[in-house]
């Protein structure tokens, strides 16, 4: 039906890479930095440690993956990251997704599944390394 979008799929796929990446990069500059700034209260204080600590795989990791650099490894971790905030933090508070505001953690994670699965499409720093290695 769409015979020239097949050639274009590398593309696409690089166009999700980049755009995840770069939501969730500012997910990580809102838990470090408090940027943009927060409309609700702070977490509480036995919250901080493991909010900071995903700021930081927020943040790393979306920069790696906004580059593309190491896609598969970093998009396994920040998944596996992704499956427990849903599992850990959403799903306690009810079933739901709609209700316990854990539509986004599921998306996530279905996405870096895809991108550990799939590799980093098109304009990636992966490809540029696989190429050095082949020479």
């Amino acid at each position: 039906m769409f015979p020239d979008l097949n050639r274009h799929s590398p593309k696409f796929l690089a166009v999700l890479r980049i755009v995840t990446a770069i939501l969730f990069i500012e997910a990580g500059s809102y838990h470090l930095f408090d940027f943009p700034p927060p409309i609700h209260p702070p977490p509480p204080p036995e919250m901080e440690t493991l909010l900071f600590t995903a700021g930081v795989l927020e943040l790393v990791g979306g920069i790696l993956l906004l580059v593309g650099f190491l896609t598969r490894p970093v998009a396994f971790v920040l998944a596996g990251m992704m499956a427990v905030a849903y599992w850990g933090f959403h799903y306690p508070m009810n079933p739901f997704p709609s209700n316990n505001m854990g539509v986004a953690a599921i998306l996530y994670c279905f996405i870096f599944l895809y991108l550990f699965a799939a590799g980093p499409g098109a304009w990636a720093l992966d490809n540029a390394r696989a190429r050095t290695a082949r020479a």
